[in-house]
């Protein structure tokens, strides 16, 4: 098979403030909002097994989620396995998927080889969109080949607008994904049916687009098509065309529609696997108020800290659970195709959807509406004591497509418990130092009172001293887990009551959760987050870097529809 053999997949859903899924047929319409508010725009494409997410050729793996453990006698959360490869949905191309490494020698070897997804600078992810309007070639060719978009077209949008600089994102949109991305066996006509050549294929830029825009010293592009190549024959000379000069771009994007030509902040935010030449990810942008001339003005000038600790096989990043057999799935590579040319496996992974860097929604530790679980007899009698304190635990459905992508961007604010290490008595072990309300309080008398909307990021400092490429490492979960050491700081429900009252939507931390190592202590947090409509981010590191002030935190989960969890990248624009 030809390894121009590029992916794709997208989304007809669009995700809005409130989460609603609303078809893609539908018009869309924007809500009202003042002149100085920002809105967030999702340019996502939905992760689901009846949608043709994947690229349909064989070898490559079709997307799974296995729904592992439901909130029940056996369990108190809700945990989900992922099979998923980095040509999913709504995507990020880096430059070894064309560039190979310097030391092959190779007549498309260069440094950009080596770029994989975990090297790729977090100032590269985001900057001004500027959508190049390229409607007029949707399915204006004969089945099975590409209309192309030329340098013809983008000096078009320059005519129009203004001349391209390094700093900006060209998206080309063509409405192709709002159209055809759709469940199964319409789905088809997504990618299947132009390879079939039953189907005219998606407009994509040619060669000479590439150079055109590497002239201008643009570095990050999108389409709303479901790659970057076009069919039949151009789809690997126009890759390396653009990632020969270290671009990076989305493919599968979609609501482009939504955005005015100039203006807006576009981002891309996906898993940080370990050498990998493509990922899937979440694509949104900000429209409105300052905001967006702020954070573009943080790319352009290269302000940018990459949160997210790379996701490798030879750390744990995944929990070894409370007790034996309790663990979650652990972080696997999946090889499934070789390139020889590259020296190089495409890889998926299998993996629990909270590896690394994730989300953590409401529905994680709450049964969906209409359900009355039956917890084991210990987690009951921690029901009738929380219920007591802080009303019923209640139920959800917010599962992490249904998160709002302005829940987990804001302001960061960065609150130092580095100081708690030390004071729990190792005869309360398995313990985790608390983060009271006091801690919230003291912190807010030294700096300011926080803000709604503000990100709140606990500094722990686990992560960064103890995540080592040891397989034998216990000191990150196991020994803190077993009581042979003490646990990372954890909030308490209170702590959370406290922060909901203040405005807080989004509770971040470096260590490996929110819980702590307490069983019954952990499950009354996430509780407390749950029941006040909050959600979490955890396994950060690199917290210490980021500015006291001016710092504005962005995160975006994967767009996986039913998932309960869900990974993602964390940075910070400065």
């Amino acid at each position: 098979m030809r390894f121009d053999i590029h992916k794709g997949a997208s989304i007809v859903s669009r995700t809005f403030h409130t989460g609603l899924l609303l078809p893609a047929c539908l018009v869309f319409s924007l809500p009202a909002v003042t002149a100085d508010e920002p809105r967030f725009v999702d340019h996502s494409l939905l992760v689901a097994p009846e949608y043709p997410c994947t690229w349909p050729s064989y070898p490559f793996p079709r997307f799974q989620i296995t729904h592992q453990r439901q909130i029940g006698r056996d369990s108190a959360y809700n945990v989900d396995v992922l099979l998923i490869d980095g040509n999913t949905a709504t995507q990020l191309d880096v430059p070894p998927h064309s560039v190979a490494r310097p030391e092959l020698n190779r007549e498309k070897s260069g440094p950009y080889g080596l770029a994989y997804t975990d090297r790729i600078e977090a100032w590269q992810f985001g900057g001004e969109a500027c959508v190049v309007d390229v409607r007029d070639l949707l399915d204006q060719e004969s089945n099975g080949v590409s209309p192309l978009v030329t340098a013809r077209h983008v000096e078009r949008f320059e005519e129009r607008h203004r001349r391209l600089h390094f700093g900006d994102v060209v998206l080309f949109r063509s409405d192709y994904s709002d159209r055809y991305y759709r469940p199964f066996p319409e789905g088809h006509r997504y990618i299947a049916d132009i390879l079939e050549r039953k189907s005219p294929g998606y407009p994509d830029p040619d060669p000479d687009c590439m150079e055109f825009l590497a002239k201008r010293n643009v570095m990050t592009l999108g389409t709303d098509s479901a790659s970057m190549g076009p069919l039949p024959t151009l789809g690997e000379p126009t890759h390396y065309a653009g990632l020969k000069y270290g671009m990076i771009w989305t493919e599968g994007a979609t609501n482009l529609g939504a955005l005015p030509p100039t203006g807006a902040f576009y981002c891309l935010l996906g898993p940080k696997h370990k050498d990998g030449a493509y990922g899937e990810g979440r694509a949104f942008s900000i429209v409105g108020g300052d905001l967006p001339k702020r954070l573009i003005a943080s790319c352009t000038n290269k302000r940018a800290i990459d949160l997210s600790p790379t996701l490798s096989t030879d750390v744990p990043v995944t929990s070894p659970g409370f007790t034996t057999g309790d663990h979650r799935q652990t972080y696997l590579q999946v090889k499934f195709l070789f390139v020889e040319y590259l020296d190089f496996w495409h890889h998926g992974h299998l993996m629990d959807s909270m590896a690394g860097t994730h989300l953590v929604p409401p529905s994680y530790a709450l049964p969906p509406p209409g359900e009355q679980p039956a917890y084991a007899p210990e987690v009951r009698g921690w029901v009738d004591e929380f219920e007591t304190k802080y009303g019923k635990p209640g139920t959800s459905s917010m599962t992490t497509e249904k998160v709002p992508l302005s829940w987990t961007c804001g302001e960061a604010r960065v609150i130092d418990v580095r100081s708690l290490t030390g004071t729990t008595q190792y005869q309360q072990r398995p313990a985790s130092p608390e983060i009271t309300v006091r801690h919230i309080q003291a912190f807010e008398e030294e700096h300011s009172s926080l803000n709604p909307g503000d990100v709140v990021i606990f500094h722990t400092g686990h992560i960064d001293a103890h995540l080592t490429p040891d397989p034998a490492d216990r000191a990150l979960w196991l020994d803190p887990l077993s009581g042979n050491s003490e646990g990372w700081p954890a909030p308490g429900p209170d702590t959370i009551v406290y922060l909901k009252q203040k405005g807080i939507r989004c509770i971040a931390t470096d260590a490996p959760d929110l819980g702590g190592v307490d069983p019954k202590r952990a499950l009354m947090t996430y509780w407390a987050l749950g029941s006040r409509e909050m959600v979490g981010v955890e396994f950060l590191h690199n917290v210490s870097s980021i500015p006291e002030r001016d710092a504005y935190f962005l995160f975006a989960a994967v767009k996986i529809r039913d998932c309960h969890g869900g990974p993602g990248r964390a940075i910070v624009l400065y």
